[in-house]
């Protein structure tokens, strides 16, 4: 009987060649993050919290915007591996066409529901203004947004990983440079011994989200202009038209991956809702760790583009040999690095929440759930793998099934019981994210080890 496990040098140059740039994208975009929250956390519990609280309803925007363009990264993808290239640039057309919609009618909700949102989301009422007033500001350019998240999408689909990273990290750039300039009041600061002056607007949280907004419109402009002149995606030369032939198949992926990334986002946005009416030191301490674990999830998140890019080439071209070369290399890599990055979570807690916050009481209750969470992460990879391979093949109702299975029936459930009921507090929550987690892990293994995910299974003889 033939190894279970094949590793071919080739196939991991090649899954490291998409997943790098990606990795570096996102360790960037943490990166920032760490930098928005630590100086924003100079001002206070108050201005942490008032950030914050709103950041889930961010999750549930992005994720939806994500989900969409994961049809059409599944259709290019196959497009390529089976070399379409006629396919490829009718689906951009969509692509394109989709971002103006969606981008127009996403900015249309987040502004008019800006003064909302924070009471949804039970902020406190002495915060509440600050907050609605934040999160206007960072959704005023919706549409670049959008197009930052679709066009990347497609470059991705094509193969090209490194664009987006470079984009990202200038977006990244001039976010933290805007940062410097717009939260503090003029200062001057000591560099190698000289009395340097910075100028400053001293505008604080306003600032951070002003800064933020720049950022997104600088990437969102900076790839429409790269796939327009992209040699292999460009849609230049192509009717500008809905074609029902191409969309119709993205959406049947879209769809179930929608309907997912919807549900459990509005499950986070439920989720911090409960943990808010805990109070400002739970409510940072849930900030501030979410913000360093994203850190530590890098490495799954930049396999998973490749496991969805290249499972959906094999898929296109009808390799099975390839198709099962994925499969043995990507869950081993995948848990060995995500056993890596869970160890040193685990092991740095403390001193990466002593970054983000002054107050003992926050530092010690982030560190608790932190490494909680850290324990769990090699299993929630499995989970981030199988679901991105099944993604590139066009299989996304199974993943829709898990997450709401897992979201609503054990984190939220649980959760409410815990926090409103029994009266526990921010580590019950936790614990109920990780049971989530768990439960998802054990049903794509089961989905994986079956070989249901992969449609070549069904076409053997």
């Amino acid at each position: 009987m033939a190894k279970r496990w094949q590793w071919s040098p080739g196939m991991l140059a090649v899954i490291w060649s998409l997943a790098w740039p990606t990795m570096l994208e996102q360790l960037m975009q943490t990166a920032v993050q760490y930098i928005d929250t630590a100086m924003v956390g100079v001002l206070g519990t108050s201005a942490t919290a008032a950030v914050g609280a709103t950041s889930t309803v961010n999750w549930l925007v992005n994720s939806s915007i994500s989900a969409l363009s994961i049809g059409f990264l599944s259709y290019i993808a196959r497009a390529r591996g089976a070399g379409d290239e006629r396919a490829v640039k009718r689906a951009v057309v969509q692509v394109v066409l989709t971002t103006l919609l969606v981008g127009s009618v996403f900015t249309a909700l987040t502004v008019g529901l800006s003064s909302l949102v924070p009471v949804w989301m039970q902020v406190d009422p002495a915060l509440q203004s600050l907050a609605a007033r934040y999160f206007l500001v960072i959704y005023l350019p919706m549409l670049p947004r959008t197009a930052s998240i679709m066009f990347g999408t497609v470059l991705r689909a094509v193969g090209d990983t490194k664009t987006p990273m470079k984009i990202g990290i200038a977006m990244n750039i001039t976010n933290v440079v805007l940062n410097f300039l717009l939260i503090y009041e003029s200062r001057s600061v000591t560099l190698f011994g000289q009395e340097v002056f910075l100028p400053g607007a001293g505008l604080g949280v306003i600032g951070a989200a002003t800064a933020s907004a720049v950022a997104f419109t600088v990437g969102g402009v900076a790839i429409t202009v790269v796939l327009a002149r992209h040699k292999i995606a460009s849609p230049r030369g192509e009717r500008f038209r809905f074609d029902g032939e191409v969309m119709r198949p993205c959406l049947r992926v879209a769809l179930p991956n929608m309907l997912q990334r919807f549900g459990t986002s509005f499950g986070y946005v439920a989720f911090a809702s409960m943990i808010n009416a805990l109070g400002e030191i739970s409510t940072a301490a849930h900030t501030i760790a979410n913000t360093v674990e994203s850190a530590f999830y890098i490495p799954g998140f930049g396999m998973q583009t490749a496991a969805a890019t290249l499972s959906g080439n094999a898929y296109g071209a009808s390799d099975r040999k390839r198709m099962k070369e994925l499969s043995d290399m990507f869950l081993p890599l995948e848990i060995a690095l995500m056993l890596v990055s869970g160890g040193l979570l685990f092991a740095f807690a403390p001193a990466l929440m002593d970054i983000f916050s002054d107050s003992a009481e926050v530092i010690a209750l982030g560190a608790v759930v932190l490494r909680m969470v850290a324990v769990s992460e090699p299993f929630y990879g499995v989970s981030i793998i199988v679901e991105g391979m099944m993604q590139g093949v066009g299989r996304t109702k199974e993943p829709f099934r898990y997450n709401i299975l897992g979201m609503w029936g054990v984190r939220i459930l649980g959760t409410y019981i815990c926090t409103k009921h029994l009266g526990f507090g921010l580590v019950s929550a936790w614990a109920c994210m990780i049971g989530h987690n768990m439960l998802v892990f054990a049903l794509f293994l089961r989905c994986f080890v079956s070989g249901r995910w992969n449609p070549l299974n069904q076409k053997e003889v």
